[in-house]
């Protein structure tokens, strides 16, 4: 069962990860990256490494879809 679940969160990383790359819009782009990021937090939670998934949880989703967001705003780049 955890097998099936980390095969299903694997592919929701695998799609948030392709949105990211093909959405026009860069808001969208940065969330979808976020939601990458933090479903690969939840994948290593599963595998029983909690200090990766709280780092790559406050880092790879938090920090830097922030950062991305507010180098969006500040530029104004809303599409490309």
């Amino acid at each position: 069962m955890l097998d099936l679940l980390i095969i299903l969160i694997s592919i929701s990383v695998l799609l948030s990860g392709l949105l990211a790359v093909t959405l026009r819009n860069v808001v969208a782009a940065a969330i979808s990256g976020g939601l990458a990021s933090l479903s690969a937090s939840v994948i290593f939670i599963l595998l029983a490494a909690p200090d990766v998934a709280m780092a790559e949880a406050a880092i790879g989703s938090g920090l830097a879809t922030f950062i991305l967001l507010y180098t969006i705003h500040k530029t104004g780049a809303r599409k490309v």
